[in-house]
């Protein structure tokens, strides 16, 4: 089976999107369905992984989804590029490490396309870039693994309201920044997706896994 692209046009309701990703999972792990990327956005909403504390909340006023991805809390709106997808890591070695590798080289490679330069930190999963003299986080990482199916995805700050996440500790990170897309260079964001989804199909194809 190939892996179905999707994207929605419209922002989509947090809830809804994960009640349609976990459907699809129980279908890819029945063989009952085609794997899935899908790109999206979200209204503003702030949603907490498995690892998330309590004190990364500094606005106590809003309220957090948690869910059942891996990370801390973070922050989605509109102008972030929301992907999700639904991969089978039994057609891939069940190699979840170099699965993560080429989540972040998808962004790493869509990034350089348009001539900025990212990095990713073992020890602070997410996709970095250096802006004034300071690495700021421009893409952040949670996944899940169930029967060897990967599910939940990542976020990219393209155009989004940063000051969204001055009301919590963006991945439980007191002293790192989080930046956009739009603060670097002027990007079309039909544009990027396009790279971006072409650079995941190339990254997360079988034939890399052997």
């Amino acid at each position: 089976m190939s892996i179905e692209i999707k994207r929605s046009i419209k922002p989509v309701d947090y809830n809804d999107a994960i009640d349609q990703l976990e459907k699809r999972l129980e279908k890819v792990i029945n063989k009952k369905a085609n794997e899935l990327i899908w790109f999206l956005e979200h209204k503003t909403i702030f949603t907490a992984g498995t690892s998330f504390n309590e004190n990364d909340i500094i606005d106590k006023s809003i309220k957090i989804i948690k869910t059942s991805r891996g990370g801390k809390i973070t922050n989605h709106s509109p102008g972030q590029l929301i992907c999700y997808f639904v991969i089978d890591l039994t057609k891939r070695k069940k190699d979840i490490r170099k699965f993560i590798i080429s989540i972040e080289n998808s962004i790493i490679d869509t990034l350089k396309e348009f001539k900025i330069k990212s990095i990713s930190d073992r020890k602070n999963i997410g996709i970095w870039v250096n802006h004034n003299k300071e690495n700021k986080k421009i893409a952040a990482i949670g996944i899940k693994v169930r029967k060897w199916i990967a599910y939940h995805g990542f976020s990219i700050n393209i155009n989004n309201n940063l000051k969204n996440f001055d009301k919590i500790i963006p991945c439980g990170l007191k002293d790192r920044k989080v930046i956009k897309l739009e603060q670097i260079l002027n990007v079309n964001y039909r544009s990027f997706l396009d790279v971006l989804e072409k650079k995941l199909i190339k990254n997360l194809s079988v034939s890399n896994y052997f």
